[in-house]
């Protein structure tokens, strides 16, 4: 159960971090990657801390796991974009 949370919660972190980029000046085009890379870091930090139930028993999978939650975030504002029609 706690793991679920764990990821949720880097999916969460990392939404935050793509609305911080977008209003930012880099480009938005660069926001997949940021998020991407700050997944990975979220799960390599979930995997040391030893969250319980985190779902990777390596860091490889700790990371695999922190890069797909930070995409995620991405796939939940495309959409919301497409169900607003933008």
């Amino acid at each position: 159960m706690f793991g679920i949370v764990g990821v949720a919660a880097i999916s969460v972190i990392c939404y935050a971090v793509g609305l911080s980029v977008k209003v930012s000046p880099l480009d938005n085009k660069y926001i997949p990657v940021i998020v991407g890379i700050c997944g990975a870091i979220l799960g390599a930090i979930g995997y040391v801390i030893g969250m319980p139930d985190f779902p990777a028993q390596d860091m490889i999978t700790a990371v695999a796991v922190g890069i797909v939650s930070g995409l995620a975030a991405t796939g939940a504002d495309q959409i919301k974009k497409q169900m607003k029609g933008e």
